[in-house]
């Protein structure tokens, strides 16, 4: 075989067979196709601005937002998180993609610029033809490898994620025309080859091995050189007309993704869920009354939405029987702001029957965050779950159970209806005092919150890690009744003008007291005081005698201060010695469930590890960990409220606990950081038929434990020290 960098014309007719009237209809054509394409994405793009004003800056550092974004698009790397075929299927057709219109581009370069407006010499040939066409077959077979699994996925496997009351032609024209255009691309490619054999040497073809493979396959089943120049330009033309439909249809349908969801990245909130978006002062303003009152980035997210069902995979309301698939929210919402633009009559947003969103669906929701969390493209789930829990709220659209919440806040500060002056009475079975903050300058100004103070289960939490505090000898204070409730759950369910009295009223309390860290009983809590509590501008709210809390300032000159929560404090004195453990004080076999509010929104995983292991536990880890963490079911209102489910999701959790972890069903203790992750847990023991199979231990428990058993002086009662008397 002549070796192809001494074979002569080393290059290809670029439009073979096509002719002078054919190359004009082809330049009108994609000239046309430009237009339509790039009208289209005006369309979509200027149909945002009719959304509401957005209240985060999310335009700031633009360079560097883009080089993020970059980073995860091109990576790949959130398409990797739970399906590694996935991520490899979406990895080749990407790249793949982005191979041939990068190629594309640069033979359009050469032929349309270079050539015959600069008048230089093509260099579309030689050595630079050869590696061309090497790289542009071998991406073009990865590309076409990808789509082939993407297929296999969807129509063989039936991936169950894969569809859904949203499924529709779009899915199928996106895999099929890709699909289409990846292998019409070889079949050309192949007959032409074919077709020049007969006048030329093409032997330096053979760099291009997909379409030198196409070419023997042709060739074993009878097809000449003539053949193959009669069948071209017809297989041309079809290549070409399918390119031009696919690139006209992208600002219309499901393809339009590969630019929506590249600003959605590009504008993303880092802070989103765990820092919901305020309300304006003035209120003018709705919330969901209307699908324009969302923001130009919530209208975003609907466009940007791929229908790839990895956040309805994850969702913990979806898989326990709820009513609440959050691909589908969010779709539905695209599909009613569609309709409505086309001229169909509005209906309600979110409604009892009848609305676009049913609030039993909204209802659902535990605000976990694992459907952002495993989103791809950065839609921001609660921020417009948020909003249509606002209008429910304001309308009275709620259940009993949460405007029972509401009024116990309003009236008596705290979420259970207790009196105020019973909070610290938790405290009554230590036989030490715990500090007055109000009264003594102290280190820590712990807020114990709402469960911790009035619940049963939850005061042994309580009482545990005042004795690890009291052992350790650190100066802590807590504000007995001026502590009300910090207001995060609630917000989350809507209410946000009681979220901001409770946080006005919190905060006039934590600025009369001398303290140097907060620390939080709570996860939810300390994702309140970190996230939002230093977002709120109450200068907003100076008019309103409602919310006139005489506040100067927030803690310190900065807005800021420094907030824990308990797990990161134990750990710092276990590491400074100030709580003794050597390791090997117990011996229980358990596993460790990453509260919501702690992991996902926080980031904060291994504080809570390394403190069950120094107490000697041997921790077994579930699948669902970390980041891919399985919620309780308590956030979000639904703690207290009464829904419709298949399963729990405590029962299905305590199941993961029992059944998937290595430790093979020996796991004896299941061990919380959240007071709400106990109650849901130890309602899930009970109603699931656990109560003989495992124990719901708080790590804090544990800990005083481990301290007991090593025979280190600790000041509390034997009931929070052995809490597996419960």
């Amino acid at each position: 075989m002549t070796n192809p960098l001494q074979a002569s014309e080393v290059t290809r007719e670029t439009f073979w067979l096509i002719g002078p009237v054919g190359e004009v209809v082809f330049y009108w054509l994609a000239a046309l196709t430009v237009l339509v394409f790039g009208y289209g994405v005006y369309e979509r793009f200027s149909r945002y601005s009719r959304g509401d004003s957005d209240p985060q800056d999310r335009l700031s550092d633009l360079p560097g937002r883009i080089a993020r974004a970059a980073k995860v698009v091109f990576s790949n790397e959130k398409q990797f998180d739970r399906d590694f075929v996935g991520g490899v299927m979406h990895s080749f057709i990407l790249w793949g993609f982005l191979t041939l219109l990068i190629g594309t581009t640069i033979l359009a370069i050469d032929m349309d610029i270079w050539t015959k407006l600069l008048g230089q010499d093509s260099f579309f040939d030689g050595m630079f033809y050869l590696s061309y066409s090497l790289v542009m077959d071998a991406m073009g077979l990865l590309f076409v490898v990808g789509l082939g699994v993407a297929l296999y996925r969807r129509y063989v496997v039936r991936k169950e994620r894969l569809w859904g009351k949203h499924s529709n032609w779009e899915d199928a024209f996106l895999v099929w025309s890709l699909f289409l255009l990846g292998v019409g691309g070889y079949l050309v490619e192949g007959v032409r080859i074919l077709g020049t054999s007969e006048s030329r040497d093409v032997s330096f073809e053979v760099v291009s091995f997909v379409g030198w493979f196409v070419k023997d396959v042709f060739e074993l089943a009878g097809m000449d050189a003539g053949m193959a120049q009669a069948v071209y330009p017809a297989l041309w033309w079809s290549h070409a007309l399918l390119a031009f439909v696919f690139i006209a249809a992208v600002p219309k349908a499901k393809p339009f993704h590969m630019i929506s969801s590249f600003a959605n990245v590009v504008t993303n909130d880092e802070k989103a869920g765990k820092r919901l978006p305020g309300i304006p002062a003035d209120l003018d303003h709705t919330n969901a009354e209307d699908i324009d009152d969302f923001t130009w980035k919530e209208l975003l997210d609907q466009d940007a939405c791929t229908k790839c069902g990895r956040c309805s995979s994850v969702c913990p309301a979806k898989a326990s029987g709820r009513p609440l698939d959050p691909r589908d929210v969010i779709l539905d919402l695209k599909s009613y702001r569609e309709s409505t633009d086309a001229g169909e009559d509005p209906k309600p947003i979110v409604a009892d029957g009848g609305g676009v969103i049913d609030t039993e669906t909204m209802e659902s929701c535990m605000a976990c965050m694992a459907c952002m969390d495993a989103c791809p493209v950065d839609i921001e789930h609660l921020s417009s779950f948020t909003r249509m829990n606002r209008q429910m709220t304001d309308e009275g659209m709620i259940k009993p159970s949460l405007q029972e919440v509401f009024q116990n806040v309003m009236q008596k500060g705290n979420t259970f209806g207790e009196a105020p002056r019973k909070r610290g009475n938790w405290t009554d079975e230590l036989d030490f005092e715990v500090a007055d903050a109000r009264e003594h300058e102290v280190e820590y100004l712990w807020y114990v919150g709402d469960y911790p103070s009035f619940d049963d289960r939850n005061k042994k939490v309580a009482r545990s890690l005042a004795t690890l505090f009291e052992h350790a000898d650190v100066s802590v204070g807590i504000l007995y009744d001026d502590e009300v409730y910090d207001g995060n759950d609630v917000r989350r369910v809507g209410e946000e003008f009681l979220f901001l009295e409770q946080a006005g009223t919190l905060i006039d309390s934590f600025e009369a007291c001398e303290f140097d860290k907060l620390v939080c009983t709570d996860p939810h809590s300390y994702n309140t005081f970190k996230n939002e509590y230093t977002d709120i501008d109450f200068d907003e709210f100076a008019d309103d005698p409602m919310m006139d809390f005489g506040i100067e300032g927030f803690w310190n000159e900065n807005g800021e201060t420094e907030v824990y929560h308990y797990t990161q404090v134990v750990q710092e004195l276990v590491d400074r010695g100030q709580v003794r453990l050597d390791g090997t004080e117990l011996d229980y076999t358990v596993t460790y469930h990453d509260p919501c509010h702690l992991g996902r929104y926080n980031d904060v995983y291994e504080a809570p590890r390394e403190l069950v292991k120094a107490t000697g536990c041997d921790l077994h880890e579930m699948p669902r960990n970390r980041a891919d963490s399985f919620c309780c079911g308590g956030g979000g209102g639904g703690l207290w409220m009464d829904l419709e489910e298949e399963v729990k999701p405590s029962e299905e959790r305590l199941r993961e606990a029992l059944e998937d972890t290595d430790a093979g069903g020996r796991v004896e203790k299941f061990v919380v950081a959240c007071p709400m992750c106990m109650t849901m847990y130890e309602d899930g023991r009970k109603t699931g038929g656990f109560e003989d199979d495992i124990e719901i231990v708080g790590l804090s428990e544990l800990l005083a434990e481990a301290v007991t058993a090593r025979g280190a002086t600790v000041s509390d009662t034997t009931e929070a020290a052995t809490p597996a008397d419960d």
